[in-house]
Parts: C-alpha cells; structure tokens; sequence
C-alpha cells in the first residue's frame, strides 16, 4: 500500500502564504511524476502544479507566479509553495503520484482562504 502524507493546510487570510508538504516513498519519489491536484466544493478536481521525475514543471495558468513546486531529495518530499493567496484557492489539495498505470493520491488536506 503506498501511501502519500500530506500536511501543511489550513486557514489564511486573502494575500497571505502556506506551504503543503508530500512525503512519499522513496522509490515513488524517484521515479513518478508528482504533482498538486485541488478540487473546490462543486468543482471538478484539477491540476494545480506538477513536475516530472525529469524535473520539468508546469503550473495550471490561475496559479502562475503565485504557487511554487519543489522537492527535497534528502527527504522524499514535495513541497507546494503558495504566495499571494485569493479566496478562489479555497478547496482540498491532493498529492498525486503518476506513472501510467499507476497513479497514488494523498488524503487531502484543507486549504481556506478568507478573511
């Protein structure tokens, strides 16, 4: 059973910051492409950022110079910063692991976004 563990959600005002955290296994990490998914109440879920095993990344458009993904290889980790928070990036953020076929995704953790 692979397991994806994400942390780092919660509650910010409109302008602020939050950094999601995805520590995965090691194997996973090396060689699956992992990215950001997040899905709004009544909205389809979509891709927020990904990046390649190649290293390669690519952001979906409402989040460009704003969200920011990353790794630390030393500890099997992704990282999504996000910077100049809007009340529209309100929804559930899932890591997402892939490799066709397989795909592994996270819990889910909250990100809110008011004032």
């Amino acid at each position: 059973q692979v397991q994806l563990v994400e942390s780092g959600g919660g509650l910010v005002q409109p302008g602020g910051s939050l950094r999601l955290s995805c520590a995965a296994p090691v194997l996973i990490f090396s060689i699956y492409d992992m990215g950001w998914y997040r899905q709004a109440p009544g909205k389809q879920r979509e891709l927020v950022a990904v990046r390649s095993s190649g290293g390669s990344t690519n952001y979906a458009d409402s989040v460009k110079g704003r969200f920011t993904i990353s790794r630390d290889n030393t500890k099997n980790t992704m990282y999504l910063q996000m910077n100049s928070l809007r009340p529209e990036d309100t929804a559930v953020y899932y890591c997402n692991a892939n490799r066709p076929p397989r795909a592994y995704w996270g819990q889910g953790t909250q990100v809110t976004v008011s004032s």
